[in-house]
């Protein structure tokens, strides 16, 4: 299970990252649709993964080495949820939110992976 949790942070990071800069991208050139929208899905749906992953971890009596990498994980789901409660209506501007909080995950999913 621990090969798990690192193989899909791996993931988180590089689809935050990538999703993160299309959406911000996107605000100036409009492109992507449907499918920014299913990326942006799928890094929080990783992250979400991710926590799971660390709570059966957890159960299974397996501890991070700093008690950090807690607070870095479940800010980073934070983060990217955060836009639902407080991005403008205004779709570009939303997008850009979206963006910046799937760039802030994969910075907490960095800080997350180097206090294993």
């Amino acid at each position: 299970m621990p090969t798990v949790h690192l193989w899909n942070s791996y993931l988180v990071i590089g689809i935050c990252v990538a999703a993160g800069a299309w959406a911000i991208l996107a605000r100036w050139r409009p492109f992507g649709g449907g499918a920014l929208q299913n990326a942006i899905a799928l890094a929080q749906t990783l992250l979400a993964a991710q926590l799971g992953i660390g709570l059966l971890l957890l159960a299974g009596d397996e501890r991070a080495g700093d008690g950090m990498h807690y607070t870095y994980g479940v800010l980073a789901l934070v983060a990217v949820l955060a836009p639902f409660f407080y991005a403008p209506s205004d779709p570009r501007a939303r997008l850009v939110w979206f963006g910046i909080a799937c760039l802030l995950a994969a910075t907490l999913a960095v800080r997350a992976y180097m206090t294993a």
